[in-house]
């Protein structure tokens, strides 16, 4: 791997006042030495990493950094202002710039590279080095850990590891630094451990420090996170302080050592994503904060927390959160956890959808449907004729086909209650599928059983009785309760409204299909892979999801996949036939949007529906309405749960379908095309400046967006 920072990766000058336009001054210097494929689409990912949270720093530092697909190696690039550059801090502009760049795909080394540099950002000697620095060779040089020039005497001593080691260029960063992310988390843990041990042992009354354990994480995981680290345990050691630090960072992270956790008398949390694992630290004094507060104020909050162990205050020893919990806000309501919960579920069960599916179709398409009339191929496989391959293909799907509503089930309340709620899930999904309650009665399933066990986990049992409940107790009862009232009390009602609604869908025809076609296409393309989208295409694969489905699921289904194709296929032929209404962002967002929206990834259009809502949604809308209302009119059959494109052939009307996506596609890139010419229109009409067409692409992205 080259050197991450070069003489021609640092602006000693940097002369801007916009965080925006530094940062496209450093990455042009990028650009030119090819570390960065495209400029716009990188700044766009730096754009998006600083709205999460301002990466300006106490003491003069802004650190703008981002993961982008864009980068194809770990790069660093380094600007000095003398005028300042406003990057959020709350003491004032930042001098010593820092663009970090880490390629989408960084290993452990990379990130670990990366991280060394945060680490060295909070030592005093090293950014007054970079500040009194003369020219870009001794800065680069500076930065990387080298030896440098007699310019910078000061900063010229490298740690002894590095210089024993010889060390430069992206090596040198991590060596010159230490160990940092996992290999420095554990290191300090063993020590802390060994320092625990041999702390049980001293006679009673002895001395011994205080001891903090901490956690730091950031959106990224690449410079706050090991920044925090580094501010944390540089505190500690001013204040006399033992302080052990577990960075979750992008490269993962190694939990602490039990031991040190146990023998730790307070917990810092400075963290803006979910804190990984958390029950760990329950029962001690904690202070949980954002990253940044790790960052600007360490001293503080190890002040606070001892605090806190002065007067005796804990956090409850309660039990982990469940899956839902640990990924959410604690905050939220009952209905954003209700939606979580189905769609826990529904993430599971939509593999087992798509792998039955596309082998049943397949089965299907070589054998015909005489193929689910076909024997066993355990008592008859000939491997030389393609109906036994077609009868494995359609058994094998088949048998994909019966996970689906116990998965369902299962995976609801495991989302409710964690692993005690996969066996009473699992049961309860069996159960519905036996007795014919199908999709339906797995929400329902799913729901009971969850239910049941967080009922069962709040009731107070003895400590001696707590070591079997997870493995004994709670899956007994609750499976005997869920089975009792999925055979009893609900499951009769459920099966009836599950045949209920088979009949409906078997009777549609004509303007009710129609209507329905229509409804389905506009909820596919109204959030785009959002809750919606997934209600639409949750309640088509659950019709396809039994080995013989009716005509009217497979209608509904082949109508589902056409309208989410729309909006994609629609954004890319806009950029195409009229680019000059898009940024040069979207242009090649555009591109990637032919094979997305090709594919039935939906999600394709959303560069394009968050950059400009109240057009590109409503344009959407109307075509995926319209291709979904052709579909069902067109009587197109779908036996494939996905595959855009790729399962036309398995398509009944195939010729038919297309021509739906293709009227579709035209009407929303119309709209989509007359809604941006308005808005580009509307300005100018207003200056008086000139017509509405022809303006150069950097002044159309300067106009205001009208609501």
């Amino acid at each position: 791997m080259s050197e991450m920072i070069t003489a021609d990766l640092v602006d000693l000058d940097l002369s801007v006042d916009t965080k925006e336009a530094a940062a496209r001054v450093l990455a042009e210097r990028m650009v030119a030495l090819g570390r960065v494929t495209d400029l716009e689409g990188f700044l766009a990912d730096v754009a998006a990493r600083e709205a999460q949270m301002p990466t300006g720093l106490d003491g003069g530092i802004g650190i703008p950094h981002c993961r982008s697909e864009h980068v194809t190696e770990p790069t660093l690039a380094f600007g000095r202002s003398a005028a300042g550059i406003d990057f959020g801090a709350a003491d004032g502009p930042a001098d010593l710039i820092f663009l970090i760049a880490a390629p989408a795909g960084a290993d452990d080394a990379h990130l670990t590279i990366l991280s060394s540099l945060a680490r060295q950002l909070m030592n005093a000697e090293f950014t007054s080095a970079l500040r009194s620095v003369g020219d870009a060779a001794a800065a680069a040089a500076l930065i990387r850990g080298d030896k440098v020039a007699a310019e910078a005497p000061e900063a010229a001593e490298a740690p002894e590891a590095a210089e024993t080691a010889g060390a430069s260029g992206a090596a040198g960063t991590a060596e010159t630094v230490g160990a940092t992310g996992s290999e420095d988390s554990a290191a300090a843990s063993a020590a802390a451990s060994a320092d625990a041990a041999a702390g049980s042992t001293a006679p009673a009354g002895a001395e011994r420090p205080f001891r903090i354990v901490a956690v730091t994480s950031c959106p990224t995981g690449i410079a706050h996170t090991y920044m925090a680290a580094e501010s944390l345990e540089t505190a500690g050691r001013d204040a006399g302080v033992e302080v052990v630090v577990e960075t979750q960072g992008s490269a993962g992270f190694t939990r602490l050592d039990p031991a040190v956790i146990a023998a730790a008398d307070g917990v810092i949390f400075a963290h803006d994503v979910p804190v990984r694992d958390k029950e760990r630290f329950a029962g001690k004094p904690t202070v949980d904060v954002g990253v940044k507060a790790g960052i600007n104020r360490p001293g503080e909050l190890i002040s606070e927390v001892r605090g806190k162990a002065e007067r005796g205050e804990v956090t409850a020893a309660a039990a982990p959160g469940t899956p839902v919990e640990r990924a959410g806000d604690s905050t939220e309501g009952y209905g954003t956890k209700l939606r979580k919960w189905l769609m826990s579920g529904v993430s599971y069960m939509v593999p087992f959808v798509a792998a039955g599916g596309l082998l049943i179709a397949l089965g299907f398409a070589i054998g015909g449907y005489e193929i689910k009339s076909a024997p066993s191929v355990m008592d008859h496989f000939v491997w030389t004729q393609a109906h036994s391959w077609a009868a494995l293909m359609f058994q094998i799907g088949a048998v994909a086909f019966g996970f689906l509503v116990p998965v369902l089930a299962g995976y609801i309340a495991y989302g409710m209650a964690d692993r005690p709620g996969l066996v009473p899930g699992f049961v309860g999904g069996m159960i519905a599928s036996t007795i014919n309650a199908g999709f339906l009665g797995g929400l329902v399933a799913g729901l009971i059983a969850g239910g049941v066990v967080m009922a069962i986990q709040r009731i107070n049992i003895p400590a001696v009785l707590r070591g079997i409940m997870p493995v004994v107790v709670i899956p007994l009862i609750s499976s005997a309760v869920v089975g009792f009232l999925m055979f009893v009390v609900v499951g009769k009602p459920i099966a009836s409204a599950q045949k209920a609604m088979t009949d409906w869908l078997n009777g549609l025809s004509g303007t009710n299909a129609l209507l329905l076609g229509a409804l389905l296409g506009l909820m596919m393309c109204f959030d785009l892979g959002g809750p919606v989208n997934k209600v639409a295409y949750t309640f088509a694969t659950a019709g396809i999801a039994v080995a013989n489905p009716s005509d009217s699921a497979m209608k509904i289904m082949a109508a589902v996949m056409a309208a989410g194709m729309v909006p994609p296929l629609a954004m890319a032929l806009a950029t195409t036939v009229r680019g000059r209404l898009f940024t040069q962002t979207e242009r090649e967002n555009g591109k990637a949007a032919w094979v997305l929206g090709a594919s039935f990834i939906s999600e394709g259009a959303i560069p394009f529906a968050a950059a400009d809502p109240l057009r590109v949604i409503p344009a959407s809308m109307v075509g995926g309405a319209l291709t979904g209302a052709l579909s069902m009119t067109f009587g197109a059959t779908l036996r494939a749960p996905h595959g855009g494109i790729f399962v036309v052939p398995l398509i009944g009307n195939a010729l038919l379908y297309l021509i739906a996506i293709a009227a579709g596609v035209c009407v929303s890139t119309a709209l989509v095309v007359v809604l941006k010419g308005m808005r580009k229109q509307a300005p100018e009409a207003a200056a008086g400046n000139g017509p509405a067409t022809g303006a150069p692409a950097t002044a159309e992205r300067q106009q205001p967006v009208a609501a």
